[in-house]
């Protein structure tokens, strides 16, 4: 999946008064149920023979879907009784060096912890404070204008990156891996339409500033399809083919972008070059982005770098503060502090995940996603929505399968791989219809140890009950 976790190299407490829980959680109909609890089948053996009884066929099974409401008045799990029930789980070695916390968001208590204020590496559950900075920051309808404006002299169009990684050179009518995305096309038909000849292309990528690679990146990762340089104007998060997950990277994603729109107006792509597009330019072209709920779900669901870089320097802008890297962090946490969570011992270098010099503590991403759940922070709430869903979706579709089955349909976490890191970061619904959110993170084992591992403890919570 694109950008997904890197699985080959590498608050206080918000204060929360809880009514009712009203929030309404997706439970999964009889259809898809079958798919992920095994479902219920009738295997008949028919022999011919002169004795052999028929078998009557069995009763058709029936989907049932619907959405059912949590009250929050589901019996509640105590500590000691969810200690108890994850005893054996937590003991597994492969966890490695662990921390977690686990809170009964109806309530917002605690109910259980590990090291929960140690800074550890996160991974790709850095994306967790990204989306939720953004979503507390920006509309969600927020989109992001790519433009072409007049150059320096006739013939010459200036493309002016704004900060959306996800327009395609595909033409209109198809998608590339971003649905939504605007098209390089539709720029080059407006400037058609408004009769400016054109001979050259230039590329404005002043809307960024500083470093294109963050500290604790690996160049070797924009070949290996796990990031590009980050540029304010991609095609298809640089992918070198845009129906692909994770193909190799372009180093030059900006100039791509202007090449494809000079083929597109019959220009020659090898003048192709950076430039600045002078203040008061006339303008001759726009295209946007889809809206940014849009973009945090593909973020959120394909564990995308390229895109959380984008949406952290949105954050960035909309905070006031320089479109870079250090922009994009300081955003972030100022936002998450404003909204009441205590980032002590948070050290970012990217907003993405990748770097390996990231730290955050298990604290922290328990209590993002357990305000998210909270009645009175609707704010929040889409963060929940977005989550993939174990068994099924995103970064989960290939976990919960053979082992783990008692959570598949019903953890919805975000994931976080590196090459000595696993991180699991969510909620899920017990058996008795409790919420409990929860953030589990493992240093020092390799993925293929830990991350089952920390699918089983998720598994425990969904089948408990833990009174």
């Amino acid at each position: 999946m694109a950008g997904q976790d890197k699985t080959k190299k590498q608050g206080a407490q918000v204060a929360r008064r809880r009514r009712s829980f009203r929030i309404l959680l997706a439970i999964w109909g009889a259809g898809l149920l079958a798919l992920v609890v095994g479902g219920a089948f009738a295997v008949y053996d028919v022999r011919t023979t002169a004795s052999a009884a028929v078998v009557p066929e069995p009763a058709p099974v029936v989907a049932d879907p619907r959405v059912t409401a949590v009250t929050g008045a589901e019996p509640a799990p105590t500590p000691q009784g969810l200690a108890a029930a994850l005893g054996a789980a937590l003991a597994n070695p492969a966890l490695g060096e662990f921390s977690g916390s686990i809170t009964d968001t109806t309530t917002g208590t605690v109910l259980w912890q590990r090291d929960a204020d140690r800074p550890m590496v996160p991974a790709s559950t850095t994306k967790v404070l990204t989306a939720a900075a953004a979503v507390l920051a920006l509309p969600a309808d927020h989109r992001v204008d790519t433009r072409v404006v007049q150059g320096a002299r006739p013939g010459e169009v200036v493309l002016v990156g704004g900060g959306d990684p996800t327009v395609t050179a595909l033409p209109v009518g198809t998608d590339g891996f971003y649905p939504g995305a605007p098209h390089i096309d539709d720029l080059a038909r407006q400037i058609r339409d408004a009769g400016v000849p054109v001979d050259t292309v230039l590329v404005d990528v002043g809307a960024y500033s500083g470093d294109t690679l963050a500290r604790g990146w690996f160049p070797e990762d924009v070949a290996g399809g796990y990031i590009a340089p980050l540029e304010p104007v991609m095609l298809d998060g640089a992918r070198s083919d845009p129906a692909a997950a994770e193909p190799p990277r372009s180093a030059t994603p900006a100039l791509d972008a202007g090449r494809a729109l000079a083929v597109a107006l019959g220009a020659d792509p090898a003048t192709v070059a950076l430039g600045s597009a002078a203040a008061g330019s006339a303008p001759l072209a726009t295209v946007q982005s889809a809206p940014l709920r849009d973009r945090l779900g593909q973020m959120i669901v394909h564990s995308d770098n390229v895109l959380a870089e984008a949406v952290g320097r949105e954050v960035a802008a909309a905070t006031g503060r320089p479109v870079s890297f250090t922009g994009a962090v300081d955003g972030v946490l100022a936002t998450l502090a404003d909204a009441g969570f205590d980032t002590t011992g948070v050290v970012l270098h990217d907003v993405s995940g990748l770097s390996v010099d990231n730290r955050i503590p298990a604290r922290l991403l328990d209590a993002i996603v357990a305000a998210a759940a909270d009645p009175d922070r609707s704010d929040l709430r889409p963060l929940l929505d977005d989550l993939p869903v174990a068994g099924a979706t995103g970064t989960l579709a290939d976990r919960y399968g053979a082992v783990n089955r008692a959570g598949a349909g019903w953890v919805r976490a975000k994931t976080g791989t590196l090459d000595l890191v696993s991180g699991l970061t969510g909620y899920v619904v017990d058996v008795d219809g409790r919420v409990l959110s929860f953030a589990l993170v493992s240093n020092e084992r390799p993925p293929h140890e830990a991350r089952p591992a920390l699918d089983a403890v998720a598994s425990v919570l969904r089948g408990c009950g833990c009174r």
